[in-house]
């Protein structure tokens, strides 16, 4: 393989597992969060409070993976 093809072979790879965390992190987040609500309504507020909050940090690391596989699209 040539070296242009290994360098974008790696950064597909990169994101696809990299955008994989977060993306089942966010699923499990919600569902968490739902559950919650449904079992006591009156704490919807805290409860999305939080929810938002990790959810942020969650998509944090993706965003993260995204500049990396970038980088490595780019530089390398």
């Amino acid at each position: 393989m040539e070296a242009e093809a290994m360098k974008m072979l790696a950064a597909g790879i990169a994101a696809g597992l990299g955008m994989l965390g977060p993306g089942i992190g966010l699923g499990i987040i919600g569902f968490g969060a739902l559950q919650g609500i449904a079992r006591n309504p009156e704490a919807s507020g805290p409860i999305m409070t939080n929810m938002i909050l990790i959810a942020g940090l969650c998509e944090a690391i993706g965003i993260y993976v995204l500049i990396v596989a970038i980088l490595l699209a780019m530089v390398v």
